[in-house]
């Protein structure tokens, strides 16, 4: 009788085939994978902006102790390192304290503590602080993309626009004003919410400072198109409004993931009449997100000159987002949902908001980071298109203050 095999032996007859045998199988080559191929890519990459950082940070921070062995390290922390100090800007891009300056930047952060447009559970005033916050925890790298934000580009945080608690009608006023002074500036306007109010300012920010057509997709559960909720303009009606403005068609509005049981039937009504474009996470699923991507491009650019991208992080099923005012089961994986946006972004945008993340019913700020990765996904695809600054020939009625 032969004898049970050993734990060794049971292990060793697992492996089928040998290591060095897999790497040379025939119906897989490692240097094809997209895995080697972004090994490649990042020796292309410069490293002239790290180092600068690392000699301002001396600069600014003093010498570290001659203890130290890595004489790069400061007294004070200043810059990317360490990820868990600092001061709590957007993936540590320098602060602005003079907005007049955010012109001299690629792209510009602007925080909008604004929640007065919620009808259930507040608290996403706290959304550019939780997304500042936990944004720490990245750098400036992608690994896929093989794309160096610091060293491709030039960010900045200008902070947060002055909202006006309990009044709808001035925030917006301010959110418009403060957009539209970014995006006249040439920067790229990076809105973080906020309530999903804040999409009908935003786009009237950039709406009002050019002449040409903008199209929008919209990432989200709900169809947020009705014309008003609670007798106000709320979270529930932003689509309503931006598609109202002159040069916003509702037939270049394109709605991602719309579906549930959360959806009221008034904006459902005012998409059909408006002729807008929805997809279930159904049609999405049948459609994979390349073709996706593909539809919802073709409809928002159509005619149009520009597009504008609001993510709505409830739009993502809510196991993996629970920090959002309504939680909806069912919708996108972050994978899923990702893709899509790298592919849309990656022919240009005109501006970018990420809502409805609130810190106050986050899980190990979870939903916050996924907001991050919504606005580095967009920035990183397009770098590696080409297309990042594509929306200054729009500018072509810019505002001054």
């Amino acid at each position: 009788m032969r004898e049970p095999p050993t734990r060794q032996s049971r292990r060793a007859g697992a492996i089928r085939t040998p290591v060095r045998e897999r790497r040379h199988h025939p119906d897989f080559n490692m240097l094809d994978s997209q895995g080697w191929k972004a090994l490649e890519a990042e020796a292309k990459l410069s490293g002239k902006g790290w180092g600068r950082e690392k000699q301002w940070a001396l600069e600014m921070g003093l010498p570290g102790s001659e203890s130290l062995t890595d004489k790069s390290i400061p007294t004070f922390a200043r810059g990317e390192l360490p990820h868990f100090a600092g001061i709590n800007t957007f993936l540590k891009a320098p602060y602005v304290e003079n907005v007049r300056d955010v012109g001299k930047y690629d792209a510009a952060v602007l925080g909008i503590p604004f929640d007065s447009g919620t009808t259930y559970r507040p608290g996403t005033r706290f959304g550019p602080q939780g997304i500042r916050r936990i944004s720490a925890l990245y750098t400036p790298y992608n690994y896929e993309m093989g794309v160096d934000l610091r060293e491709q580009m030039t960010l900045c945080d200008a902070g947060d626009v002055f909202t006006i608690p309990a009044n709808l009608e001035k925030s917006f006023d301010q959110i418009t004003r403060g957009v539209a002074h970014v995006f006249s500036s040439g920067a790229l306007p990076i809105m973080l919410g906020g309530d999903h109010s804040i999409g009908f300012p935003c786009v009237r920010g950039i709406a009002e400072c050019t002449s040409k057509r903008i199209g929008i997709i919209h990432f989200d559960r709900h169809i947020d198109i009705q014309e008003k909720d609670l007798d106000e303009r709320m979270h529930t009606t932003p689509w309503f409004w931006a598609t109202n403005l002159p040069n916003v068609s509702p037939k270049n509005l394109v709605q991602l993931g719309i579906g549930g049981w959360q959806v009221p039937r008034d904006g459902v009504k005012v998409a059909r009449e408006r002729g807008t474009n929805v997809l279930t996470i159904d049609d999405i699923e049948k459609l994979g997100p390349e073709k996706t991507a593909e539809i919802a491009l073709e409809l928002a650019w159509k005619d149009a000159d520009a597009v504008y991208i609001s993510f709505d992080v409830d739009s993502i099923d809510c196991g993996f987002v629970p920090g959002t005012g309504w939680p909806e089961p069912g919708g996108f994986l972050p994978r899923e949902a990702l893709k899509i946006l790298g592919l849309v972004a990656a022919e240009g945008l005109c501006g970018l908001e990420v809502v409805e993340v609130s810190p106050p019913y986050d899980t190990s700020d979870i939903t916050a980071l996924f907001g991050v990765r919504v606005v580095v996904e967009a920035l990183g695809s397009m770098l590696a298109h080409g297309k990042l600054g594509s929306h200054k020939h729009l500018i072509d009625k810019p505002v001054s203050f």
